[in-house]
């Protein structure tokens, strides 16, 4: 596709959510019309930071950021904000514009029929499933027909059909796209070119090319980067002995320990400033609750069929060391199954008294937002010791300073990452894990497989990483989708 003038630019951008705490520090990059572009970086390095100053939703400390005039932007979120979910459909995509629609329920239902979703008009949004959600939302920003569509991990709870209908509608999508995602196959699609952004330098990097090609590239680069460092390195050192050998000698020899020294100067100089590589969390174990008796019993569970629910019975019982992977369609329940599992508001399913559960959900909700980080794993400590918290943390890539933000100012990202350093600090006796996968790092993910796959309690997963799940043992699997229901 032919790129035009640049629709978007950052001139010097320096921003932070503190002044002692840059996120981006004179970073420079632009955007041409029409382009299909990733946005990449490590948890935390601001990538979400830069859709936001694209919206102006945020401001730049320093430095410009530049729009084409008139264009027009929308925004893919990564979850449906808490209070808009009493919303109907219909009210949800009223305010996706300022002044009032006439035709509004034709556009909803056209929208609605490019991300593959019927819904009820009059349905609010919290009765969805979590990938259905994540339709409406990519929806909402269509259905502006902007001239910039932001999307920030639009493929967060979808399913293998769902992210082929978005794969190819954004590969024929006529104006600018950048997009946040973790699933490399989804980006190396239809993108065609990175954004990376260094979360040690603060920098923005950019790179053409299809996503898989720029990832060699980075490391590629990397790699030559530390040779030089080392070769250079290595010469200093042998200078410097010089140096000392030379420098106790008289006349010439003294003036020759000079002349070197100049030249490890010299040499400092050139060394590269290698950049960081993203860090990749480091291997860890959950340890599980000892637990004799079963820890958790299925007899009937809900199943939804056209926005219905129905009952099936079924007879299924997990004890300690079982992994049961639950599968099915978006929107059949599966979600819902694991909520009502976890309040134990439902006699067909039924978690033994006294068992910990570690619930990791999808949309986070289960955290209190409002308190810090160090106070969210406090709180499921046995016995509160500061040294140990810290230690795990450090593991999960959340830094002290990490540690004493309020929950809700984390990255998606470094959310994820809390609740697992939160699992390793509670000793569950049954984790309960739906999509465990969205926002996080894929580079971290080889690392939480193993650990789940090692884990010796009793686990319930929901997952449409495919990858990822083939790195887990399961004894058991459920699949919603082929159930027999009651009449």
């Amino acid at each position: 596709m032919d790129h035009g003038n640049v629709i978007i630019r950052f001139s010097d951008v320096t921003f932070g959510y503190d002044e002692d705490h840059l996120t981006l520090d004179e970073a420079s990059f632009s955007v041409r019309e029409n382009a299909k572009v990733t946005i990449m970086g490590q948890n935390g390095a601001g990538k979400s930071t830069i859709l936001k100053l694209i919206t102006g939703d945020l401001k730049p400390i320093e430095g410009g950021v530049h729009l084409q005039k008139g264009a027009t932007i929308a925004t893919s979120l990564q979850v449906i904000p808490r209070e808009r979910l009493s919303e109907t459909v219909r009210e949800y995509f009223e305010k996706a514009f300022t002044e009032k629609t006439y035709n509004l329920d034709k556009r909803i239902a056209d929208v609605l029929e490019i991300v593959n979703l019927v819904a009820p008009l009059d349905k609010k949004l919290s009765e969805f499933s979590g990938g259905q959600q994540a339709r409406l939302l990519l929806a909402y920003a269509l259905i502006q027909n902007p001239d910039i569509l932001l999307l920030d991990e639009p493929t967060n709870n979808l399913d293998k059909a769902g992210i082929e209908h978005l794969t190819g509608f954004l590969m024929m999508y006529p104006k600018t796209v950048l997009v946040i995602s973790h699933d490399a196959d989804f980006l190396n699609a239809f993108t065609e070119g990175v954004l990376h952004l260094d979360i040690f330098t603060h920098k923005v990097e950019q790179y053409v090319g299809n996503y898989l090609n720029v990832v060699e590239e980075i490391a590629a680069r990397l790699e030559r980067e530390r040779m030089q460092n080392a070769r250079l390195l290595k010469d200093i050192q042998d200078r410097k002995d010089k140096v000392n050998f030379f420098a106790n000698k008289g006349g010439k020899m003294r003036k020759l320990a000079s002349k070197l020294r100049d030249q490890i100067e010299t040499a400092e100089e050139e060394m590269v400033d290698v950049r960081q590589d993203d860090k990749t969390i480091r291997e860890f174990e959950i340890p599980a609750q000892e637990f004799d008796q079963p820890i958790v019993k299925l007899t009937s569970l809900k199943v939804i069929k056209n926005y219905e629910p129905h009952r099936a019975q079924i007879e299924l019982v997990l004890r300690r060391g079982r992994h049961l992977i639950v599968s099915g369609p978006n929107g059949i329940g599966k979600s819902t199954l694991l909520r009502t599992l976890a309040d134990n508001n439902d006699p067909g399913a039924v978690i033994t008294e006294g068992v910990r559960v570690g619930y990791y959900r999808q949309d986070f909700s289960d955290l209190d937002f409002d308190k810090t980080a160090y106070d969210t794993l406090l709180a499921v400590m046995e016995a509160p010791l500061n040294e140990k918290l810290r230690a795990v943390a450090s593991q999960f890539l959340l830094t002290s300073n990490l540690l004493k933000n309020k929950v809700g100012s984390l990255s998606e990202g470094q959310k994820g990452l809390l609740c697992f350093a939160r699992f390793v600090l509670q000793k569950p006796g049954l984790l309960i894990l739906d999509e465990p996968t969205n926002h996080i790092n894929f580079r971290h993910l080889p690392v939480i497989a193993q650990a789940l796959n090692e884990y010796q309690g009793a686990m319930i997963l929901v997952s449409h990483a495919e990858e990822f799940v083939s790195q887990i043992r399961f004894d058991e699997t459920l699949d919603l989708g082929t159930l027999r229901t009651e009449a």
